[in-house]
């Protein structure tokens, strides 16, 4: 992969700024603070991109550090880039807000799809953390010759264990260590005791709740109530609606002054008796023969006393010698007196019962007027009145007959609504207590519910627990493999890697040192012809050197095969003397077959770079 040229719309101090680049050798000058750092960190990001840190580290990470100066500038930019004939436009937004990576292939005139894939194939597989520790090559942390030796030790290590710089055994080690004490503390050993308590409790509530006590009748009689109550307001109306029809028959009876059917009966037999006794009197008020014999008697009367006073007086001697001799005046006298006596009694006999069936007329004429007049409304007195009257009477006997069914049905309908009653209070006292179950049962649902909750999250601690466990045991199984690995360190890659750093050393020192060597303990020599010489023994240029083979040694392992990344310098001679530096600038140039670039605020290596006759493209900041 080859550089053409960066453009940056913002990122850090840039806004709108072209950078071009040529194959070969590209330097690019400029004094400290001029942001050579700040391209070299652009073009890792348009490979990379930059993610934003979450919390506190969010303030120092490289999104907050790279953020446009200028606040109205966009945060992104571009980079073409040539790549086994191909040329790519890579275009990257780095705004967390508005995020977004777009690839062109300017050579097919398509947009390709930026995945893990094609920037696997652009940058030969390598990672970020492989390509900062390879072909990136900032300032060296070299702060003393031990630390320096450390590090080193600590990079052959894991390249013999991962291939990966980034790695480091010991803090790897230590890291995985405190991961497992870590996972141990998450452990939560009485989970499972806690679980199956709560697992017997579930069951426990379970089979009370399943207990007829706690079957859900609330509704059913609920609309039981509901429909006594319906009826026994239904029952209630008609008993209201009895009772008036009732109190109106019993207020007609009144009155009339009846009570009940004998009342009527009777009544009606004294009516029968008294137009009997009307008819009859009437009937002797109306005799002739009456009127007859009452002046034939008072005739008579008269007559007897005319013949008395006739035998007292001288006409009876005119005619006394023509009589018996037993009739005499006296005695004549006598018998007309009592005859005349005997008839007027009689006569004031018939008289007084004439009377007598007078008075009785009107008193039973009245009393029939009255009868009549009361129920029929008319108070003329006949046969058919009576027979009216007897229809009446016969109204108001099946009146109180059916006031005497209502009422046994009124007696009925009480005991129905005292029924009713009683089986509503019962509803109540069993929808009370259906109230009281239900709530004890909501009671036991709720802890049933969080007693299933807490198991469910016992069971994720379980799951994580077992989860923990595995990961421990992984840990285990890390550290065992990575110490048996780490003491197989002259196998495969590890003496792959010994031969290429050696080779590359022997160029960059200009065969001062023609080869290194790692023994079993991980301690780093530098093969000299007469010894073998450690590492802490070189001066800190050297291992400066010795650092730059075993990166370009791992950049050129890891490779492969395929088209150099562009090899990049941030200030990284800052620790090499003039000699060195003129020996490695010449070395690298010529054993390089990819693009370099160096950036540089020392114009020395521009005037190695010119005294060696070394073209390269120079680009001022």
């Amino acid at each position: 992969m080859r550089l053409l040229d960066l453009y940056i719309n913002g990122f850090g101090k840039f806004h709108k700024r072209s950078i071009p680049f040529q194959k070969g050798l590209n330097v690019i000058y400029g004094k400290n603070e001029a942001g050579k750092s700040t391209l070299h960190t652009f073009i890792r990001g348009m490979l990379f991109g930059i993610e934003r840190s979450r919390g506190r580290a969010s303030k120092s990470d490289l999104y907050t550090k790279y953020e446009p100066w200028d606040g109205g500038s966009a945060y992104e930019g571009r980079m073409r880039v040539e790549s086994n004939g191909f040329i790519y436009r890579i275009e990257r937004n780095f705004n967390k807000n508005s995020k977004s990576l777009h690839v062109i292939n300017e050579t097919l005139g398509r947009e390709e799809i930026p995945d893990k894939l094609f920037f696997d194939q652009l940058l030969n597989g390598l990672t970020e953390t492989s390509y900062i520790n390879t072909v990136s090559i900032g300032q060296l942390k070299s702060a003393t010759d031990s630390n320096m030796a450390s590090e080193l030790k600590n990079y052959i290590a894991n390249l013999n264990t991962s291939g990966n710089m980034a790695l480091n055994i010991t803090r790897a080690s230590a890291f995985l260590k405190s991961q497992k004490k870590g996972l141990e503390s998450q452990i939560i050993p009485e989970a499972a005791r806690n679980f199956t308590a709560l697992l017997g409790e579930i069951k426990s509530i379970e089979h009370e709740i399943a207990t007829p006590e706690f079957e859900n009748q609330l509704s059913s009689y609920q609309t039981m109530r509901a429909q006594v109550k319906e009826e026994l307001e239904k029952k209630q109306a008609d008993k209201e609606e009895l009772l008036q029809k009732i109190a109106r028959g019993n207020q007609i009876l009144s009155n009339n002054q009846f009570t009940d059917v004998a009342s009527i009966e009777s009544y009606m037999n004294n009516a029968r008796k008294v137009y009997n006794e009307y008819s009859e009197v009437k009937s002797a008020c109306e005799k002739k023969s009456r009127t007859f014999f009452t002046f034939l008697f008072f005739f008579l009367t008269a007559l007897s006393a005319a013949g008395c006073v006739f035998c007292n007086t001288a006409g009876f001697q005119l005619i006394e010698g023509n009589l018996p001799p037993m009739l005499t005046a006296p005695v004549l006298s006598a018998v007309t007196l009592g005859c005349a006596f005997f008839f007027g009694i009689a006569g004031i006999f018939l008289v007084m019962k004439t009377k007598r069936y007078q008075k009785e007329l009107e008193l039973s004429t009245g009393l029939m007027k009255e009868i009549f007049s009361r129920h029929l409304g008319d108070s003329s007195i006949s046969s058919e009145a009576l027979k009216a009257l007897e229809s009446r009477m016969d109204e108001f006997s099946r009146l109180s007959t059916a006031l005497r069914k209502s009422e046994e049905n009124l007696a009925e309908q009480m005991e129905e609504i005292t029924e009713l009653q009683k089986k509503q209070e019962s509803c109540s006292e069993v929808i009370e207590k259906q109230q009281r179950a239900q709530w004890e049962l909501e009671k036991k649902l709720e802890r049933l519910s969080v007693c299933k909750d807490q198991a469910a999250a016992l069971q994720n601690i379980l799951t994580e627990n077992d989860r923990l466990r595995d990961e421990i045991a992984a840990v285990d199984l890390a550290l065992e493999t990575m110490m048996e690995v780490s003491t197989s360190i002259r196998s495969s890659f590890g003496l792959l890697l010994n031969k290429t750093a050696s080779d590359l050393i022997s160029g960059i020192t200009g065969g001062i040192y023609n080869s290194m060597s790692i023994d079993e303990n991980l301690n780093v020599f530098m093969n000299t012809p007469t010894k073998l010489a450690p590492i802490e023994q070189v001066s800190s240029g050297t291992m400066d050197q010795v650092y730059l083979a075993l990166r370009l040694a791992v950049a050129k392992l890891m490779q492969g095969g395929g088209e150099p990344l562009p090899l990049i310098f941030d200030d990284s001679f800052v620790q090499y003397d003039d000699a060195r530096l003129k020996t490695a600038l010449k070395w690298i140039s010529k054993s390089y077959k990819g693009q370099i670039i160096i950036f540089t605020c020392h114009r020395r290596e521009l005037q190695i770079l010119e005294e060696l006759k070394i073209p390269y493209n120079r680009i001022d900041m």
